[in-house]
Parts: structure tokens; sequence; C-alpha cells
């Protein structure tokens, strides 16, 4: 039997993995035999043997006057290092998740066109809001405050007290409906001064929609029991626009 398929899949180079393997069915040995019996050129053996001893996968044993032999560490190493890969790359996927987001939209912008980023299920409700957490400047929105009550209360009260405790700032507007009007006089301390809010008639019915202007960003959350969705969008003429739109509105609301 044997085992190079799955040592490759363990992250063996091919070459390695042959003569790790004969080191494991033939025991210690020098670098000329190894070399024969795993079928690897002999110039090419001593430098496979030498990443095989840096990754602790070989053991070399060298005694005065006396050819140099090499043995195989114990297969449990192979489990440590797959666990130690295993690690690493999770540890990758986080970092890398943390800065995907900024260099897409970075690309984006670069190439002209607006950075896109589509959430969804309550986590992407969560990563929605939290991107406004790194505001330099007041947030301005429009949201259904009732809905979020209703649909993602939880996240809602965690991104309210964040907000809060960096101090950012926020206008916005909401359906004028006594739901909402509720919700606003209940605002309190901290989050009571960082907060102002205007009302606009609600002739319909209430739209479950929450939409974020910050920092060349324009944000998106639509709430519902099954259809809880988010966008981000990075474009300077896109945020420009709804930027315009609001500060006009409002300067012509009073409610």
């Amino acid at each position: 039997m044997t085992y190079e398929q799955h040592l490759e899949q363990a992250g063996l180079t091919p070459h390695q993995a042959a003569l790790y393997e004969a080191f494991i069915k033939r025991g210690a040995m020098p670098a000329s035999r190894a070399a024969r019996e795993a079928n690897v050129p002999r110039t090419l053996a001593y430098s496979v043997l030498k990443q095989l001893k840096t990754m602790g996968l070989i053991d070399k044993k060298e005694d005065k006057g006396k050819v140099a032999t090499f043995a195989a560490a114990h297969p449990l190493k192979l489990q440590e290092r797959a666990e130690e890969a295993k690690k690493r790359s999770e540890g990758a996927l986080t970092a890398l998740s943390g800065a995907l987001p900024d260099l897409l939209s970075a690309y984006n912008l670069s190439i002209g066109k607006p950075g896109v980023r589509f959430f969804e299920g309550m986590l992407g409700m969560k990563q929605v809001l939290d991107d406004s957490l790194t505001a330099k400047e007041p947030i301005l929105s429009y949201g259904d405050l009732a809905a979020i009550h209703k649909y993602i209360p939880e996240v809602n009260a965690t991104y309210v007290k964040e907000r809060a405790r960096r101090k950012i700032a926020k206008r916005g507007f909401a359906p004028d409906t006594p739901e909402n009007r509720s919700f606003i006089d209940a605002y309190t301390g901290e989050f009571e001064k960082l907060t102002e809010t205007k009302f606009i008639p609600c002739d319909q019915a209430p739209f479950k929609t929450i939409m974020q202007i910050y920092d060349n960003k324009v944000s998106y959350l639509t709430l519902g029991d099954d259809n809880l969705m988010g966008i981000i969008i990075e474009d300077p003429r896109i945020y420009q626009m709804h930027k315009t739109l609001f500060e006009h509105l409002w300067r012509i609301t009073t409610a």
C-alpha cells in the first residue's frame, strides 16, 4: 500500500511524500539509500531531506566517523502540522474577511465602478449596520423604526450602544406613525443627544427599510420575517446625490 497520495493531500510535495514514506516503511537509512527507495534523484534528495527536517518530519542522526542516517518522525507530527495549517488558514480567512470589503471597494473605485456588497440574514444586518460605525461624519438616514424594533431588536440594540459609545451623531427621517414617535420619545441620555429625527407623512404602508448615508457610502437594509437583505454601495457620486437630496428634505421638513 502506498501513502503518497494521502501525504500529498496533507501538504507534502510529491518528492517529500515519497521520501517520508520510504522512511516509514524501511526505517532509518542514509540519504543515498533513501533516494533509491523513493525513486528520487540523489542530488535532489539532499535538499528535500533538509526540507523534511525543517518541517520536523524526519530526524537526522550523525555519529562521528559514520555516514549520517535519517528516520521518519512519528506520523502524529503530520496531524500536528495539518492542525497548525488549519489554524493558519482560518486566521488568514478571518484577516481577509476584514480587509476584503475595503479592498473590493478600493478596486472598484479605482476602475470607476461603484463598490457593491451584498449581505443576508441576521448576521448580514449586523455587518451592514456595523459598517457605519466607522463614519467620520454624522450619519444621515431614513428608517422605519417600528420595523427595526420588530425584526432586528437585538442587533439594533447592540448597534445603538456602540454608536453612543463612539459618539457618532445621526440625523434621520422616520414615517410619522404613533409607533415611531413613541420610539423617539423613549430616547434618553447620550443617545438622545446624538440623534435628531424628523417625521415624514406616512400615507401608505410603512416601508420596512433602513437607508444610511455616510463616508461616500449608501447602505440599505430590507426587513421582514423571511427577507433580511442588505446592500452597501460605495461611490462618491451616488453618495453625494443622496446626501444633497437628504439635506434639501431636511431643510424643508419641520415635523
